[in-house]
Formats: C-alpha cells, sequence, structure tokens
C-alpha cells in the first residue's frame, strides 16, 4: 500500500487514506489520513482473520459514508473485505469503486474453523462473486487473473506488478543483525520472510529443517514475520533447532529492515502449501538477488521458472533437497539469483509501476484530483 501511494503522489494525486486507528502514518506528499473510531480500544490486529478486524471493519462504514457524502472524490481504492461496504457506499454516491483483490477471501479462509464448512465457504463464494461483478475497476495480485475471469470475463482487470526496487542493505548493519540473532559468521542462513498463517507451508518447511541439518550441521534457518503468539508456538514446538541455532524466529519487521535480513540470506524460500495469489516476498526476493527455493504451484509461475529458481513439490523432504543443492552448488545459485535480479528490474522498475497505476486510475474515471 506504502507504494501505491508513493505512486500516487508523484502522479500528483491527492489522496485521503481512510483506515484503522492502530499502526503508523507514512509521511507522503498530498496524502491525508483519517482514523475510524475505537471503541472498543483495540491495540493491534494480527494479520488474516480476527474479531478485531472485524470490529475495526465496521466502524470504517459510517466514517466512508460522511467522506463520501461530501462529493469530493474521483474514486475509492478498497482493498480486500473492505471493497464490499465500499462498492456499496460508492454506487448510492455515484463514485467508482477499485477492488484491490489481494487474495481470493474463500481460499484464504477454507482453513480457519469458522469458514472451513461446505456451507460457510459457499457464502463466501457468492459474496465474493457478488463483489467482483459489482466493483467497476479490479486490481489483483498476480496469479489471480484466471479466477476473476472465470466469474465475470468481461471485468475491467489488471494484475499488480509491484517495483522491486530495495535500499541497499550497510554492511555494517548487517553485520550487527548477525550479531543480534547470534548468528556466527560464515554460517549459511536459509530465510523465510512473511505471514505464518497455514497456507504459507511453513510446517512443511520446519520438518525440513532437521533434513537440511542432517547434510549441512551449521547451517541457520531464520523466519521473518511472526505474531507474537505464532513465533512463541514455532519456538516451543521446536526447542531443540532453537537451543542449537539452527532455528531464529523473529518478530514482523518494519519494511524498511526487510533488506538487511534479505542481505543475511544465502538461499531464500517460499514453501506455500496453497492460493492462487502471488506472495508478495516474491518481488524482494527477485530484487535482492538471492537464489530462490519455492513450491511449484501456479502462484510462485506467474513470476518464477526454472530459469529464476528451484521449484519443488510442498513435500519437506523435497524441500530439504532443493535447499542443500543451492547451499552446496554456488554456481547454480549464483545463476539463478543473477536471472531472478535481472528479470525483476527489466519488468517490474519503479517507473513502469508508476505507469500503471496511472493508467489503472485513468483507466476507471478518466481523470480526478481526489482517489
Amino acid at each position: 500500500m506504502c507504494q501505491l501511494l508513493q505512486a500516487l503522489s508523484q502522479l500528483s494525486y491527492e489522496v485521503d487514506v481512510l483506515t484503522f486507528p492502530v499502526g503508523r502514518e507514512v509521511d507522503i506528499p498530498g496524502v491525508r489520513y483519517f482514523r475510524a473510531s475505537n471503541p472498543f480500544r483495540v491495540q493491534r490486529v494480527p494479520v488474516g482473520f480476527s474479531v478485531a478486524k472485524i470490529v475495526l471493519d465496521m466502524t470504517l462504514i459510517p466514517r466512508l459514508a460522511r467522506l463520501l457524502a461530501s462529493g469530493s472524490y474521483s474514486c475509492v481504492h478498497a482493498v480486500e473485505e473492505a471493497a464490499f461496504p465500499a462498492v456499496a457506499l460508492g454506487h448510492r454516491f455515484g463514485v467508482p469503486v477499485i477492488y484491490d483483490m489481494q487474495s481470493s477471501l474463500p481460499e484464504q479462509l477454507t482453513k480457519h474453523v469458522a469458514f472451513r464448512s461446505s456451507v460457510a465457504q459457499a457464502g463466501l463464494k457468492r459474496a465474493e462473486r457478488w463483489l467482483l461483478r459489482h466493483a467497476d475497476s479490479i486490481v489483483s495480485s498476480a496469479g489471480l487473473a484466471q479466477k476473476v475471469r472465470a466469474v465475470v470475463p468481461n471485468a475491467r482487470l489488471r494484475e499488480w506488478r509491484f517495483a522491486s526496487a530495495l535500499p541497499p542493505a550497510p554492511p555494517e548493519e548487517t553485520a550487527a543483525l548477525r550479531r543480534d540473532l547470534g548468528i556466527p559468521a560464515g554460517r549459511p542462513v536459509v530465510l523465510y520472510s512473511g505471514t505464518f498463517e497455514p497456507y504459507q507451508g511453513l510446517p512443511e518447511l520446519l520438518t525440513a529443517i532437521p533434513h537440511v541439518q542432517a547434510e549441512m550441521p551449521d547451517v541457520t534457518f531464520v523466519l521473518v514475520g511472526a505474531e507474537e503468539s505464532g513465533g512463541t508456538t514455532i519456538e516451543r514446538g521446536h526447542v531443540d533447532l532453537v537451543r542449537s541455532g539452527t532455528l531464529r524466529v523473529v518478530r514482523r519487521q518494519p519494511r524498511e529492515r526487510i533488506p538487511l535480513f534479505l542481505a543475511l540470506a544465502d538461499v531464500v524460500v517460499s514453501p506455500r502449501a496453497y492460493g492462487d495469489n502471488l506472495p508478495l516476498k516474491i518481488f524482494d526476493y527477485l530484487a535482492a538477488g538471492k537464489p530462490i527455493v519455492a513450491t511449484d504451484i501456479p502462484a510462485h509461475r506467474a513470476l518464477l521458472d526454472e530459469d529464476r529458481a528451484l521449484l519443488t513439490r510442498a513435500w519437506s523432504p523435497e524441500l530439504a533437497s532443493a535447499i542443500v543443492r543451492l547451499l552446496r552448488d554456488k554456481p547454480l545459485a549464483a545463476r539463478l539469483a543473477a536471472a531472478g535480479r535481472t528479470y525483476g528490474e527489466e519488468r517490474f522498475g519503479w517507473f513502469e509501476f508508476v505507469r500503471s497505476v496511472g493508467d489503472l486510475y485513468r483507466e476507471v474515471n478518466g481523470h480526478g484530483a481526489a482517489a
């Protein structure tokens, strides 16, 4: 979202961001922030579905209605489930709505206890079809276009291609991070970065670690992105790996610190088990020029192939074998990393991203100074 706001600012749009009453604001020219009320004094919102998120979603609705009633907006850009009230209110006030489809809601919730029944899944699919048919424009994560077209063949649809540009990681800060994590100099590092949701495939990756350790006893796995409870659960379930220094679990990090973790890595992994939307970490992995091990699923195939990554089944022994291969075969690792970085630089530069954002907004309303 920060990249989108920066692009809109560069395109001289004036943007009002209506958001939850938690989190920090990023100072971007032309961007104002409006916070919804917080009657239940929610302090944090975990990634994924939660009661806290639903409560705060509801508090957005009256504020959104008041903003749209002012008649000041040329369009609304609504993310994920916030698009449901945005579309309803947008139609009421005659304001077009862009649905930012970062995932398929039925798919993401298929393992959640409250939504995995056939009745709940059928309801979610009906709701998603309604949203896809009534949004004025759709911009989706890479890999979801086919799903959208199956429901709305003539949808006004684009897929995100985020700019793969990362600031350089200062060597002294990277070395300090290695010391903070207790990883000796020269010890190979395998990095996972992202959420710890079930669909990300972390159970298979964790099961693969002893297989890798048997081949390379000095390896360290660093998993970045844990919520407090999730990280604690993993550490408690893998005490021996943590004590030996083979596993480090790190809480969710600010965006600006991610390049430091990527700089540590000898191999990066995306063990995603299911889901049609491309994990956004892949853009960072490519930009960092790191050799990638990823599961061979359609979501990864949206950007990766055998020339840019080792693709494997979501099965622990195969994940382990691919990781060991890249750690041992330095020429192969270097070739895949260089091909990935070149691909990212050619396809996902900042100028191309800003141009795509401009095209999206001109397409939905032709002109306008507010979004």
